[in-house]
């Protein structure tokens, strides 16, 4: 595993060896994008174990940068994603955009961003959502559940 990517699967969030999480339910991997590791773990702090009582238990997966969050993406499995729109060098906003344009069926991309009046930016993005900086920790996984179960409806349907 490279510099820029730490994985959480030592956590107690990560799958029994069965790969499935302790409800039978398949674990949910969540990717975290930012430069600054005080956000990656204060994110990954305020989702928890599981984002609501109705959804599997959560495996959270974090990058540094842009090689390692397109990696992890082209490799699958991701069900969601948080990109801080404060990174450098590359922000969360035109990664963002940069996943929707090259990643076929593309997970949910929630970012972070600095302003609500910074939501349009998000809408450029392509973003699923956004929330605002500071890390809110009931907001967040509100959001976050949101868009997981949007996105189970969706292939369920789809």
């Amino acid at each position: 595993m490279s510099a820029d990517q730490s994985r959480t699967d030592q956590s107690p969030t990560a799958p029994s060896r069965s790969g499935q999480a302790d409800s039978g339910e398949k674990e949910l991997t969540i990717l975290v994008y930012s430069d600054d590791r005080a956000t990656r773990e204060n994110i990954r702090l305020a989702l928890g174990r599981k984002v609501a009582t109705d959804l599997p238990t959560i495996r959270v997966v974090e990058c540094a940068t842009q090689a390692a969050v397109v990696t992890s993406m082209d490799a699958g499995g991701v069900d969601l994603a948080i990109f801080d729109g404060e990174a450098v060098p590359v922000g969360g906003l035109g990664l963002c955009r940069e996943v929707k344009d090259e990643i076929y069926n593309c997970p949910p991309v929630l970012v972070m961003i600095m302003r609500e009046q910074d939501v349009w930016l998000a809408t450029w993005s392509r973003a699923d959502g956004a929330v605002a900086h500071p890390v809110d920790p009931v907001r967040l996984p509100n959001a976050v559940a949101d868009l997981l179960r949007r996105s189970r409806a969706h292939a369920v349907s789809g």
